[in-house]
């Protein structure tokens, strides 16, 4: 198989700029800012939605069943459930449509994706963050019922292959490579985590619309910094309320150690010095995941949040928590 590499476009760096290569990047790196049309720009880059903007699979069960696939979008995402129980979003970028992580049982996920209108089968890949159980415990099943390739790191998807995952065709890339999936354009980046190579993404067709993804991270990089700056949506985890997680009995002091360490997972104040870093007027929705049932609540990360974000002048960014017992609407980005 060849590496996703030597198969990346010229749209990657018309998303990312011409500082953006595939491979490693330095720290220093930044996206490009630049709202370049492929079409125009490049003739031959066609997205999915150039070739037909409102086509929608839907399959025949589902059209019995009175769920018919939305028309095409530029960017949005829906979170299937975020937590510790399990974690799965959809992104949809210019018609295709793409799984973040497989961490709910394949029958939740089905369900979900139907309940906002997407069908399975319209489908284009599976991206992995990480090989945590509460990110990939549905995929061996799911991949049975719907073969699907599946993007990840070469260390990640060798933990994951040792679950004896059948169906998938694995596209593997190295932390900080860029790669487009039909038109959409992903690009990968390192963060800390207790995983083997957990990476983050930003996802879109150009500069106009970029989407970014964190799940489990323990400390915020430069990085990671410099790789969410210019976003317009993004979707981060907020894990733990700092004096929660200290006042908590039900979790041992190795337990909390490990969660507040620099490859456990971020707090409300965290989250809130990454965000007022990287905000701007462009910036429309943020979405917070992964929160702990104990350490955590929707009204603290959100508060938490809120107060910075409108000391720092950024008071139009709309704000929401996902929950894990049901998925959220969609959100445009």
């Amino acid at each position: 198989m060849r590496a996703i590499g030597s198969e990346v476009s010229v749209a990657t760096r018309v998303l990312f700029g011409e500082e953006t290569h595939c491979g490693q990047c330095g720290p220093d790196s930044k996206p490009g800012r630049d709202a370049i049309s492929l079409g125009a720009t490049f003739p031959g880059v066609r997205t999915a939605a150039d070739r037909n903007p409102r086509k929608t699979r839907t399959s025949p069960a589902l059209r019995g069943a009175g769920i018919v696939s939305y028309p095409a979008r530029v960017l949005r995402f829906a979170v299937l459930g975020s937590g510790s129980g399990g974690n799965s979003a959809v992104v949809e970028c210019a018609g295709t449509r793409l799984l973040i992580d497989a961490g709910l049982s394949a029958r939740q996920i089905q369900q979900r994706l139907e309940l906002l209108g997407v069908d399975p089968l319209s489908l284009k890949g599976v991206l992995l963050t990480h090989e945590h159980g509460d990110h990939v415990k549905g995929l061996k099943v799911f991949l049975k019922k719907h073969p699907l390739p599946v993007y990840a790191t070469a260390s990640t998807s060798h933990v994951v292959r040792e679950l004896g995952i059948e169906g998938a065709v694995w596209r593997t890339f190295d932390a900080g490579q860029a790669f487009a999936i039909e038109g959409t354009v992903i690009r990968s980046f390192a963060v800390h985590h207790d995983a083997v190579d957990p990476v983050g993404f930003v996802i879109g067709t150009d500069a106009a619309r970029r989407l970014g993804f964190v799940s489990d991270v323990g400390h915020v990089t430069h990085s990671m910094t410099e790789n969410l700056r210019g976003l317009h949506g993004l979707f981060v985890e907020a894990n733990y309320d700092d004096h929660l997680l200290e006042t908590d009995t039900k979790r041992p002091w190795s337990i909390k150690q490990r969660i507040s360490s620099r490859h456990g997972h971020l707090s409300n104040h965290q989250v809130a010095a990454l965000v007022a870093e990287i905000a701007h007027a462009g910036l429309g929705r943020i979405v917070l995941g992964h929160l702990s049932s104990d350490c955590n609540t929707p009204e603290k990360a959100i508060s938490n949040l809120r107060s910075t974000l409108a000391a720092a002048g950024h008071g139009h960014i709309g704000l929401h928590c996902a929950g894990q017992d049901e998925p959220t609407g969609w959100f445009d980005v």
